[in-house]
């Protein structure tokens, strides 16, 4: 399901019409700073979702590590 033109000339003129020309500029603004929170805050979550896996696999091997020696 997409935009054709005309929904889209129609979504603008409905946001000019409840926002105004002069507010458009800080809504813009303000969407460009979330949308960049966002990316920061998901790159982060990515980061720590990596790192504690990492953890726990090496956590799993040590454990794996340790069961093989005492059965030897």
């Amino acid at each position: 399901m997409s935009l054709g033109i005309t929904e889209i000339a129609l979504i603008l003129v409905v946001v000019l019409f409840l926002f105004g020309g002069k507010r458009i500029p800080e809504l813009a603004k303000a969407l460009g700073k979330a949308q960049y929170e966002y990316k920061k805050a998901r790159t982060l979550l990515k980061d720590e979702a990596e790192d504690f896996k990492e953890t726990v696999e090496k956590a799993v091997a040590r454990e794996e590590e340790n069961e093989k020696s005492k059965k030897e």
